[in-house]
């Protein structure tokens, strides 16, 4: 999709709210249309010397024209500020809905975090597209009504008009595609210095070493001088839009300047009229200088757009139609592996090759291997994170794909290496805001996974705010958190990627002896390198190179 189509796209969402805009904005031209004309025979009154009711009847018109198109602008700014606050919360939604549905394969050499920041491209399309609707909205409707109504004054303006629209044209026509261009190119090395940042703000510790630090300097400036190199292409473009508006404005203002001058001296118009004419000839020059303003603008959209597609465009998950089985809650789910194999999007060789195992209600599997033997990537399709490259999972007998999604993971508890907490209270993180879970429910949880003792220690218990990665707490009890969160979610499967390498090794075995205890209703399937899980397992596979053995 093209940044203009997406522009397009923008428009219809809100084309009510859009034709109120133009609509007030047609009424503000039209109104100011005719304030010229009072302004003209005001002046004529004055030429005669007379102050008659007429006069004064104009004056009241005139500024009563000046209030109205005052309140149609009001009006417009009200509407606007509803689209900006549409076109916010429309995005917001938008992030938050995708991430967590994205295709796992679209995001492979994404760093999500970093693509979250597209986000704030919001900003500029909440602005621009309103000042966008407002000012040029306002500056056509000026320039094609101040051409109609020069047109009125003599014919030879008719002529005018159509060299002004044909010389605006011909202004846009030199500078958009390069200009667009240009705005994209350094857009796009924007976000790369973000990012960059970014990672140094990450990684800030291990930057406090010198020869470190020397290098995110170095690749800073690095990133730094191809945006500037970029932006002073675009700035280029927009110089010589610059150069154009001040050439046309040269161009005009001279040739309407002698043009008026002569037809009053050929008494073809009277000094009223030219007056008014050259009013006119101001608010068109005015309007144009607008008209490339919000050129530069459009360009900032344009590209704004393009980056939120950058989340938009990416492919999410759309297999819950209607004819999709939901699970009878009344069943237990056994999971069935068939011929599966997995290749990794950039990767020539499968990481997993004709896996075939069953998970029965009540299983307790432990999944074994060195590093790269395919355990997460087991557990992944078992969750259905990722989609097999050959062969096929079934739920119950029935062809994964054709189970609904959200319903057989609502199922499951996933704890991934990569789970952590999220800013928010502790009792947040735990349950999520779920209302029908009780404190009864909690503490007991808590007391099983080691978290108890810990929570009462702190002033605000279950109500203490933790940071994004819980930053203040250890790295043992976040696991604890992640944990009770996944227990208290009552799934029926709990799929664990090494949940406790960061507990300590006696908390850890009482953790790991409720995990696999065989009067719970859940089934466990864990990939782990610790031992102690073996000793209660109802089944262990081995993994080596992608395989079963």
């Amino acid at each position: 999709m093209t940044p203009l189509e997406r522009f397009k796209n923008l428009i219809i969402i809100d084309k009510r709210d859009i034709y109120q805009i133009l609509l007030y904005s047609l009424f503000g031209g039209l109104i100011s249309l005719t304030l010229p004309l009072g302004i003209q025979s005001i002046i004529n009154f004055l030429q005669a010397g007379k102050v008659s009711t007429s006069w004064i009847v104009l004056v009241i018109i005139v500024v009563v024209g000046v209030v109205l198109v005052g309140v149609f602008k009001i009006m417009q700014y009200r509407i606007t500020e509803n689209l900006q606050q549409k076109i916010f919360v429309r995005s917001s939604f938008d992030f938050a809905y995708r991430f967590p549905k994205i295709k796992f394969d679209q995001l492979y050499n994404e760093y999500p975090p970093e693509l979250a920041n597209r986000f704030f491209d919001t900003l500029t399309v909440q602005k621009g597209f309103s000042k966008l609707l407002l000012d040029i909205s306002t500056a056509i409707l000026q320039i094609l009504f101040g051409i109609i109504l020069l047109s009125l004054y003599h014919s030879f303006f008719i002529l005018f008009g159509f060299i002004l629209l044909g010389m605006l044209y011909i202004i846009f026509r030199a500078n958009f595609t390069k200009g667009l261009e240009t705005s994209l190119k350094e857009s796009k090395y924007k976000y790369k210095v973000a990012h960059w940042i970014q990672e140094i703000a990450r990684n800030h510790l291990s930057f406090r070493n010198l020869s470190l630090f020397e290098f995110s300097l170095n690749k800073n400036d690095q990133l730094v001088s191809d945006y500037l190199n970029y932006r002073e292409d675009h700035f280029r473009i927009l110089k010589r839009q610059f150069i154009h508006l001040v050439g046309f404005k040269t161009i005009i203002t001279a040739g309407l300047l002698i043009i008026g001058g002569i037809l009053v001296l050929n008494q073809q118009m009277n000094i009223g009229q030219f007056v008014a004419a050259e009013i006119i000839i101001i608010s068109i020059i005015t309007a144009v200088e607008k008209l490339f303003a919000g050129l530069e603008l459009f360009y900032d959209v344009l590209t704004s757009l393009e980056k939120l597609g950058n989340v938009a465009d990416l492919d999410i998950e759309k297999n819950n139609t209607p004819q999709n089985f939901m699970i009878n809650n009344n069943d237990a789910i056994t999971l069935k592996a068939k011929n599966l194999n997995y290749k990794y999007p950039d990767s020539e060789t499968c990481i997993l090759n004709n896996i075939n195992l069953t998970i029965h209600p009540k299983d307790r599997v432990v999944i074994k291997g060195k590093n790269g033997s395919g355990k997460t990537t087991l557990i992944r399709l078992l969750a259905k994170i990722i989609d097999p490259t050959s062969g096929t999972m079934f739920v119950n007998d029935v062809n994964i794909n054709k189970v609904n999604i959200n319903d057989y993971r609502s199922k499951i508890g996933l704890i991934s290496v990569n789970d952590t907490t999220f800013e928010g209270s502790i009792l947040d993180n735990i349950i999520c805001q779920n209302k029908s879970i009780n404190i009864n429910e909690i503490n007991k949880v808590l007391d099983k996974v080691k978290l108890s003792k810990f929570i009462k220690s702190l002033p605000l218990g279950l109500d203490t705010p933790l940071f994004t990665d819980g930053k203040q707490i250890s790295s043992s009890v976040v696991q604890k958190i992640v944990l009770a969160r996944c227990i208290l979610s009552n799934p029926e499967i709990i799929l664990l990627e090494d949940p406790l390498t960061k507990v300590d090794e006696n908390q850890a075995k009482k953790i790991i002896d409720y995990l696999m205890d065989k009067s719970h209703p859940w089934t466990l399937v864990i990939t782990t390198g610790n031992s102690e899980w073996e000793k209660q397992a109802t089944k262990i596979i081995t993994l080596e190179n992608g395989q079963i053995v």
